[in-house]
């Protein structure tokens, strides 16, 4: 197959996080240029032709990365376009939001072309592969609905970064979840079959209470069973965790910094965690020209492979994934 390039590459976001998707390409060092702008939707250009590679780059803000083929003013024109991809996904800005449409899970490797519809007569092209810690679904928009027993939205946050990730988790996996009322990521993670220790002073919800154990000691193989450790986050031992935790995720209301600093202290409580969730909660979509320190912290704990993703059910607040 030729190898395939553009003068332009195009980036799906959510809408009105287009100002800090510029930004984090600036401060990220790419000499990416704005081209064009429409909501949810970024176009750039650069001095050199863009590759299939150059989208490998991790920019938080972006749910898709593209190489631009061209616009079009019909959706048959368009889909000509990307007639070397294996796989076709279809996009369109609507109800204030850029939804994913239509299209199949893609396998790794495989060329995935993606329509987007900006207008009834405004089409617009891109290509990408498929490869880890990317999105397997239309505008990277999983298009979850939160069951009705799910006791907050943070589940939502949880399947949908287990789905953008491509994250597998066990039985024999423990995660230690800090924030954790009123149990939306706790649910989530037990209706998985995977085991819970919760971290905060306010009520669970009953619908997780029901798989809860006693004590820490008490845990079982048999079953997914939820411990509440309910004091805060700073408090907690290495008593309280017990062995065999695997995972950190984190849904605290906190500053960045803070919620690091408290994943590097559980971290060196529990040294057989290989991996960390956090829901990192902004309140100025701009902190994201801070990436480079949050990746740094994780670095410095050990962690190898670190990935910044704002997802569809995200507002101000992004998934910081970490994995040894």
């Amino acid at each position: 197959m030729k190898a395939i390039d553009s003068e332009y590459l195009f980036a799906l976001t959510n809408p009105g996080s287009e100002k800090a998707l510029k930004l984090e390409v600036e401060t990220s060092g790419l000499d990416w240029r704005l081209s064009y702008q429409r909501r949810g939707f970024v176009t750039f250009k650069s001095d050199q032709p863009f590759s299939l590679e150059s989208l490998e780059t991790n920019l938080g803000c972006a749910r898709r990365l593209c190489l631009s083929l061209g616009k079009s003013t019909t959706r048959e024109e368009a889909e000509a376009r990307a007639r070397e991809a294996k796989v076709m996904h279809h996009a369109r800005y609507a109800e204030r939001k850029m939804q994913g449409v239509q299209g199949e899970p893609p396998e790794i490797g495989q060329l995935v072309g993606t329509v987007v519809e900006l207008s009834p007569d405004e089409f617009w092209t891109g290509i990408h592969r498929h490869a880890p810690f990317v999105s397997p679904d239309p505008a990277g928009d999983a298009g979850i609905e939160m069951p009705a027993d799910s006791p907050s939205r943070a589940w939502l946050k949880l399947e949908e970064a287990t789905r953008f990730f491509d994250l597998k988790f066990t039985s024999r996996d423990i995660v230690v979840e800090l924030g954790c009322a009123p149990g939306g990521v706790v649910l989530a993670l037990l209706n998985r079959g995977v085991s819970v220790i919760g971290v905060d002073p306010a009520k669970m919800a009953d619908v997780v209470m029901a798989s809860a154990i006693t004590a820490r000691d008490a845990a079982t193989t048999d079953r997914p069973w939820f411990f509440h450790s309910r004091k805060p986050a700073a408090l907690t031992s290495k008593r309280d965790l017990g062995q065999g935790v695997t995972w950190f995720m984190s849904d605290m209301n906190q500053s960045p910094e803070v919620v690091l600093k408290e994943c590097a202290r559980f971290c060196k409580m529990a040294p057989s965690i290989r991996g960390v969730l956090i829901t990192l909660k902004l309140t100025d979509l701009m902190q994201v020209a801070e990436k480079a320190s949050w990746f740094a912290a994780l670095k410095a704990i050990g962690f190898t492979t670190v990935r910044l993703q704002q997802l569809s059910v995200h507002h101000k607040e992004f998934a910081l994934l970490g994995i040894r």
